[in-house]
């Protein structure tokens, strides 16, 4: 019996013949490899979703209704992802020709690739599994943002894992799928599929994709208040390429507004002050801000630690011993006890301590096009003369780093300075913080050389506390490699070296060291922002000129800039969104943090937050922070507040309003003078 006969024996007997005849040459045939790797996918992103909704973090998140909600959810936007990931499979389906699909060497190549293409997958799992347990979320343009870079991705995954054994493990469950699907694959390429009623059939599973990218988004799963559900209802392929399309929002379009000249009105009244001396247009925040003292010309080092979140530290009540160094350092400095990171990100901190400007929806400024010229904390520093620097352990390329403070007022000094000699130990993300250290002391002492009385700014980032957590052996009493909790305390070594070091410099005496952290760790949570989780540490020290203190009210990572500019007495012409803690009235305390595409804005013991599709709650912050409890401001003062700071940042960085100028200089050395009508 030929082939065609007996496909065709295997149809039903009843109904006309012609109807049978029809169905053995139909052209849908020729997909069935196609929906057989949509059921693929559906089915290894349920296991997905099974795994994920296994972890303790998730779990006790779930209700009977959430978890309904996140697996129907969940289906449909596998589907979604089914749509865009089979599309090239349809299109070479539609335009294979016939001879060539029944070729038998074809056939094994086409069975190969598939094979390969079905291993993806079961990868693809894997790294959400990764992912999830470092951001607790699914792909997002986070990871749009590594797979720029590679090299450090790959390098931190394969010094993290056993990746070599652990792809070859996942090969087993991808074989396993596939065997017994060959024949059926391999038949369908075999099976009639003539050219018009091919193509026809192409264009209408095509059509799918097409209509989910102008109907279906990202946001549609967002039904919950908890971020677990909304994370756990997605698919991570369809999140991947979605953050690849759309990694920078909007505010105007997305976000909750007000009239502009409005959100601008309370904007400046926020971050003016009382009685300050506006510049420029009303659209904009150019202010001077004067002091009647001569300014300090004290030499400033801000250190910005990797994931230093507060949580680890024994001075905010952790138990476990890991900070001893930073702990003691905090009874010897000015220490600020509620200070809050704008972001989760390395390029959220880089972007509060340099602009002091609030975290804007999608990409970080640091890493957007035109960021060049702008208004920083290295700007106005040069302006008063200061030698200003940038040093960070890693290559400077990462992030854009580089690229960003090289334009806005700083020189950069990056690993590539340091020799190999010099290198006790490094990762893919950068050297020992020691090694990076031992360089900050260097080009401090550089500086002093080459510019004699003039003073230096240097801002030192650090990269130890992050995957893989390794460092130099016997530094302390936890092996390299261990977790997190060793690399906490290795850097907290390294911290007090590099002060017991620079304590033997001439320079030191006329230093102050500001030590706080880029982000926290791990910001998960049950909220929409976890604001706990970011809260950071800082320390001002400096024995000859900065008393010992705590100061307890909230504040923002924004604030640090413009509060160390006021402890040096500086005036200065500002377009910075952040304010002099000690300089503001009773009340006006507040933080800006940032989820991703989530905004928030703390004050008065509530938490307002601002999400697209013009989004905006008002709920009471965690009792175990420790903040004063609510005042009794209106939420509706407090929702317009947080609309206009957001708005007035978005709409005066879209106008080029964040520009370091000509008269930005001249303004900053006038302010020096006690030019200006705002005090301190």
């Amino acid at each position: 019996m030929c082939a065609r006969t007996r496909a065709t024996s295997r149809l039903p007997s009843r109904g006309p013949a012609s109807l049978r005849a029809s169905l053995a040459s139909a052209p849908y045939r020729r997909y069935l490899p196609v929906a057989v790797y949509a059921a693929i996918l559906v089915a290894i992103s349920f296991v997905t979703r099974v795994a994920l909704l296994a972890r303790a973090d998730v779990l006790v998140e779930m209700s009977v209704g959430t978890f309904a909600q996140a697996f129907g959810v969940g289906l449909f936007f596998d589907l979604v992802a089914a749509a865009y990931f089979c599309a090239p499979l349809v299109l070479y389906l539609a335009l294979l020709p016939e001879r060539v699909a029944r070729w038998r060497a074809h056939t094994w190549i086409f069975l190969t690739f598939y094979l390969a293409f079905t291993y993806l997958l079961v990868v693809v799992a894997v790294a959400e599994w990764v992912f999830w347990d470092e951001f607790a979320a699914r792909f997002n343009f986070i990871a749009v943002d590594y797979l720029v870079y590679t090299g450090e991705v790959l390098g931190n995954i394969w010094q993290s894992y056993p990746v070599g054994r652990l792809l070859a493990l996942l090969a087993i469950p991808a074989i396993l799928v596939w065997l017994p699907l060959r024949r059926v694959i391999a038949g369908a390429l075999a099976h009639p599929a003539p050219l018009a009623p091919r193509l026809g059939t192409g264009a209408a599973l095509l059509l799918l994709p097409v209509l989910a990218m102008l109907l279906v988004n990202t946001r549609m799963k967002e039904l919950s208040g908890t971020d677990a559900v909304n994370e756990l209802a997605g698919n991570g392929v369809y999140e991947f390429f979605a953050a690849n399309y759309n990694n920078e929002l909007s505010y105007a379009r997305f976000y909750a507004v007000l009239p502009p000249e409005q959100a601008m009105r309370t904007a400046r009244r926020l971050v003016g002050g009382a009685d300050p001396r506006w510049l420029g247009t009303p659209a904009g925040i150019h202010r001077v801000l004067a002091d009647p003292d001569p300014p300090k010309r004290l030499n400033v080092v801000l250190v910005s630690i990797e994931s230093m979140g507060s949580e680890f530290l024994g001075v905010f009540g952790n138990p476990e011993g890991l900070t001893p160094r930073m702990d003691a350092l905090a009874a010897e400095s000015l220490s600020f006890t509620q200070l809050y990171a704008t972001g989760n990100r390395t390029v959220r901190g880089m972007e509060a301590l340099a602009l002091s400007l609030p975290p804007t929806p999608g990409q970080s400024i640091v890493k957007r096009p035109n960021n060049e010229g702008l208004f920083t904390m290295g700007s106005v520093l040069k302006d008063h003369g200061f030698d200003v620097a940038y040093l960070y352990g890693g290559y400077g390329y990462f992030d854009n780093l580089n690229y960003f403070f090289s334009n806005n007022g700083y020189r950069v000094v990056d690993r590539t300075a340091i020799d190999s000699k010099d290198i006790h130990h490094e990762t893919i993300w950068g050297v020992a913080d020691e090694d990076l250290f031992a360089l900050a002391l260097k080009e401090m002492d550089r500086s002093k050389l080459a510019a004699g009385a003039r003073p230096f700014f240097m801002h030192v980032m650090t990269t130890s506390n992050h995957r893989p957590y390794t460092y130099p052996a016997g530094r302390i009493d936890i092996p390299s490699g261990s977790g997190r909790s060793g690399a906490v305390k290795y850097t907290d070594w390294a911290v007090g070296w590099f002060l017991d070091e620079a304590k033997k410099h001439s320079w030191f005496k006329d230093t102050i060291f500001v030590i706080t952290a880029d982000h926290g760790a791990s910001a998960r949570g049950t909220t929409q922002i976890p604001v706990l989780k970011y809260r950071i540490p800082l320390f001002v020290y400096s024995p000859a000129h900065i008393r010992p203190g705590r100061y307890e009210k909230l504040m923002s990572q924004i604030d640090i800039g413009p509060t160390l500019l006021g402890l040096l007495d500086m005036g200065y012409s500002s377009k910075f969104f952040g304010h002099d803690v000690y300089a503001i009235a009773p009340g006006e305390e507040r933080a800006l943090v940032g989820n991703y595409q989530t905004l928030g804005y703390m004050k008065d013991g509530r938490l307002v937050t601002l999400q697209p599709q013009r989004k905006v709650s008002v709920t009471a912050l965690p009792a175990d922070l420790g903040l004063p409890p609510a005042t009794g401001i209106p939420d509706e003062v407090l929702r317009d507040e947080a609309i206009s700071l957001y708005q007035a940042a978005a709409l005066v960085y879209d106008g080029g309003l964040l520009k370091h100028d000509a008269r930005s200089s001249t303004l900053t050395r006038a302010a020096d003078s006690g030019q200006g009508t705002q005090p301190r």
